[in-house]
């Protein structure tokens, strides 16, 4: 197993990349903190957590607002307490919404920031203080959108290409403390966030277009992905972002 023995947070893990992710952790030994932001997501994260003990992996759910400084302590320690420390971080939480720029109203820029951004800074800087000279892996999720621009999401775009470059940063800086820091840049996958999307079939068959292998991707490709990165087989790597888009960034209709 790839991760036997890891203790894991994945944060936005009720659904969707993280939830495969979780899932996929406990397939290959690892204890899993699911998070999630709403009361709403509870019984999904429940369930997420059912399966990961169905896998003969400990877990716990932890509702937390990966924004708030606050929320993501309470996340860290709970997890630090149930597993004994936390080898793994993957910063899956992310929201998005469409707005013209010129439209856009400072709340709609904050509030995708603070999540996308502020987020993955707070959750890096918590774990990476216990990961310390023990070793650890961080994945953050970004998105083919962190260099291909996407008129009517530049909140978005820019919180990914600041993730981007927040993640080269930190791996140069913890590098000497045995800390890897990579990005995972899915493309289009088929999870609930895609859904005005999904059920357009028009707009589905454009975005198709755009992508050599012509389909969505599955969030259990992106998973398989997200746990090689984390495990020792990727030993060497780190800064780097590891683009998962069938193809979609080699912009098939440029000429």
């Amino acid at each position: 197993m790839l991760l036997e023995g890891r203790k894991a947070i994945i944060t936005g893990s009720s659904s969707g990349i993280g939830r495969s992710c979780a899932i996929r952790f406990s397939q290959e030994g690892a204890d899993v903190c699911v998070n999630y932001y709403s009361e709403h997501e509870v019984d999904d994260a429940n369930e997420v957590v059912g399966q990961i003990e169905a896998n003969g992996r400990k877990a716990i759910a932890v509702q937390a607002d990966v924004g708030s400084e606050d929320d993501v302590k309470r996340m860290v320690a709970a997890a630090h307490e149930a597993f004994g420390g936390v080898s793994t971080l993957v910063n899956n939480a992310g929201i998005e919404n469409q707005v013209p720029t010129m439209e856009m109203s400072l709340k709609d820029w904050e509030r995708v920031l603070r999540t996308n951004l502020t987020g993955v800074f707070l959750c890096m800087r918590e774990c990476g203080n216990l990961m310390l000279d023990r070793g650890g892996a961080i994945i953050n999720m970004s998105s083919v959108h962190q260099f291909i621009p996407w008129p009517g999401f530049a909140h978005y775009c820019a919180s990914k290409g600041g993730m981007k470059l927040l993640t080269e940063t930190a791996a140069r800086e913890w590098a000497p403390h045995k800390i890897r820091v990579l990005n995972v840049a899915p493309g289009a996958i088929a999870t609930p966030i895609n859904n005005f999307v999904l059920d357009d079939p028009e707009a589905k068959h454009a975005i198709e277009e755009e992508i050599p292998l012509g389909r969505f991707g599955q969030p259990e490709e992106v998973a398989a992905t997200v746990a090689w990165a984390a495990s020792d087989e990727a030993s060497y790597l780190t800064g780097s972002t590891l683009v998962v888009d069938g193809g979609m960034a080699l912009y098939p209709k440029f000429i």
